[in-house]
């Protein structure tokens, strides 16, 4: 080196050198399944988890059910109805099934064949509003029923396991990234119906769940365990004050539908008190081609359930899950299905994307935290007008919750990219055109469906065309399939590729009994594995 007056900077030290350690288990979480947190925080974040699910809860029948004919009454009879089985299916879950923390809600999935029901032929001619209602709710319990099968047939068979054993790390990143990446459109655009709520319930979770954590150095976590409830609480009371401002009363009708705090309709249209039950409706019918329509949406469902469900692994702190224990949380899934069709929600269950998101902004993955939230469930939809209360929050400022939950969920699918060789072109070229294809497909199918008022697949058989439409409108489906199908069948067999695609990472957590930890996070309660073991 030239001239003396400065030496040559020091060598990096060997560690800086060296890449992130892959982990099979997420490390930083403060409560992992098996870990519950003290009694008063674990009350509180269940709570939370409620307030969370509520969302998707309350807007999937405001959707569906003044086109079915049915009023107000009928809207909040078929929240609490949802709200009720939501809670015992996530209890079934938690207890038997995956033995995750993962909320069991209602599933934008079904909207599409549920519509499709609504539209049908049969009940055009029903001219009073009520009965017309319950003629197409009776609809949608039959085909729920029928669909209902599927995943019981294919989870508890071991179907699904046998499946799920070809999936590779770099096969789960799409199907992962899409579940929640997926649901873009369900963000942002919803904040924007109200900006003005919205907007601050974004700034304000972020600023109490990421900044004042780190700036206040306190020995206890409030702010970002808590930051749900604190900035929802603090919006929903901004919106309050505006709406008895009158700051709303020259608007559009719309505006004044997603900006008021009282137009839900569901404080006035609820019980005091109502046990939901089976067969409340009356009897469910059959027709043949919705439930085939029905069925595609639950196959749909599972595979996106899945994908969840392998995010609810991350964000809990857990090993892997064993194809066995997927199997087996599917077909609990299915029986999910099953209580829907026979108590009459209108619509069927999958795996909350936004719980699963919700774990990883509180750290906090303990099962007891989501059976707790199970039951504010159950006791908010028998006490209606408390839940009603709750459930009148409105609906941009539960867009502004997804944003930031969806994001983690798909931000858990690219995580799994640290078991992958990303220097290969073979991922390369999976990994990019699986996410590619998993956006395009389903924004054509959209697309054409939102200008034409049908499907691209529009042929005499309607049962036909919805299979197809809601198979692929799915992106997590479209991308997962495509990963799958490529990682399985480009140049498998090579030793090079096994490593590329992370395969080897996993191996030992192919069969239940080949890690140890296995029993430790889904080993079945009350010694029920002599009777059903897990392989």
């Amino acid at each position: 080196m030239a001239g003396g007056g400065g030496g040559a900077a020091p060598a990096p030290k060997q560690d800086e050198l060296q890449p992130h350690p892959v982990k099979d288990q997420l490390p930083n979480v403060s409560y992992c399944i098996t870990s519950p947190p003290p009694w008063p925080e674990a009350i509180l974040l269940g709570f939370q988890h409620f307030l969370v699910m509520l969302g998707t809860t309350v807007i999937i029948p405001t959707a569906l059910v003044p086109q079915m004919g049915g009023g107000n009454d009928e809207k909040a009879r078929v929240v609490q109805t949802l709200l009720f089985v939501a809670g015992i299916n996530t209890l079934f879950q938690t207890l038997f099934g995956t033995r995750l923390p993962a909320v069991i809600g209602g599933s934008y999935t079904f909207v599409v064949p549920t519509i499709s029901i609504i539209l049908a032929g049969r009940y055009s001619n029903i001219v009073d509003p009520h009965e017309k209602f319950l003629r197409i709710m009776r609809g949608t319990q039959g085909a729920l029923i029928v669909a209902s099968t599927l995943q019981i047939i294919v989870g508890f068979s071991g179907l699904w396991r046998n499946v799920a054993r070809f999936l590779s790390p770099l096969a789960v990143v799409p199907l992962v990234a899409l579940a929640g990446f997926g649901l873009y459109e369900l963000g942002f655009p919803g904040v924007a119906k109200c900006i003005e709520i919205g907007l601050p319930q974004i700034i304000l979770l972020v600023i109490f769940s990421q900044y004042i954590p780190h700036s206040l150095h306190s020995e206890k976590p409030v702010f970002d365990r808590f930051s749900v409830i604190l900035s929802v609480a603090i919006v929903w009371l901004y919106a309050y004050f505006l709406t008895v401002g009158g700051a709303y009363r020259h608007t559009p009708p719309k505006t004044q539908l997603h900006c008021r705090t009282d137009r839900s309709g569901l404080v006035g249209g609820s019980p005091w008190i109502r046990f939901p039950y089976p067969f409340q409706w009356g009897a469910p019918t059959f027709d043949a081609g919705e439930a085939f329509a029905m069925m595609a949406a639950s196959f749909v469902s599972l595979v996106e359930s899945t994908g969840t469900f392998i995010a609810v692994t991350r964000y809990a702190s857990a090993t892997p899950l064993p194809p066995s224990v997927l199997s087996r949380g599917i077909g609990w899934q299915g029986i999910g299905i099953l209580l829907d069709g026979l108590f009459g929600t209108a619509n069927g269950s999958s795996v909350s994307v936004e719980n699963a998101g919700l774990l990883a902004l509180t750290r906090i993955g303990s099962r007891r935290v989501v059976q707790i939230s199970a039951g504010f469930m159950i006791f908010f939809s028998i006490l209606g007008k408390f839940g009603a209360v709750f459930a009148s929050i409105p609906a941009p400022i539960f867009a502004a919750l997804y944003c930031l939950f969806f994001a983690y969920v798909g931000a858990a699918g690219l995580s799994f990219l640290q078991f992958c060789n990303l220097n290969s072109f073979r991922t390369k070229f999976i990994l990019g055109l699986s996410v590619f294809m998993g956006l395009s497909v389903p924004q054509y199918f959209n697309e054409y469906t939102s200008v034409a008022g049908y499907g691209p697949v529009h042929t005499k058989a309607r049962w036909f065309n919805d299979i197809i439409n809601v198979i692929f409108s799915s992106k997590p489906f479209v991308a997962g399939l495509v990963a799958f199908f490529l990682d399985n069948t480009l140049h498998r067999h090579h030793d090079a590729t096994k490593r590329d695609r992370g395969y080897h990472w996993w191996k030992r957590f192919r069969s239940f009994k080949a890690d140890t930890r296995s029993e430790e996070f889904y080993a079945l309660p009350f010694n029920l594995n002599k009777f059903f073991p897990s392989v």
